[in-house]
């Protein structure tokens, strides 16, 4: 009966993170009501929300999401040419569990790992 999920993730800026997400991963603000301390963003099928926490210390966070795209190989190159910084234990390959992978931290460490299976 489940149909969707819209992870939230902590941020400390919400200008930062609209910034972060709008320009350099190409997501667009979702909704038409601006929400104090509350932001939401969606790219094709994709929603994630984010709560202000401003006293997170990004060393010490560890939210993640595990997103699943088609055409990985134009999304990590749309994230080089905009300047995305990699994760750097997260360079796109082939994992042994058959998925091609890469990650990244947004500006509040939150970890974004996208997959796409390869059989």
């Amino acid at each position: 009966m489940l149909t969707e999920i819209h992870p939230k993730l902590p941020m400390r800026s919400k200008a930062l993170t609209r910034n972060y997400y709008i320009n350099k991963l190409g997501f667009h603000e979702f909704g038409n009501i601006d929400h104090p301390g509350y932001l939401m963003l969606k790219k094709d099928h994709i929603q994630i929300h984010f709560f202000e926490f401003k006293t997170l210390d990004p060393k010490e966070n560890y939210g993640q999401i595990y997103i699943r795209t088609e055409h990985i190989d134009e999304l990590y190159q749309q994230c080089l040419d905009n300047g995305v910084d990699i994760h750097p234990n997260g360079p796109l390959q082939i994992k042994p569990w058959g998925q091609k992978e890469f990650a990244l931290l947004d500006p509040d460490h939150n970890l974004i790992t996208f997959g796409q299976t390869m059989s």
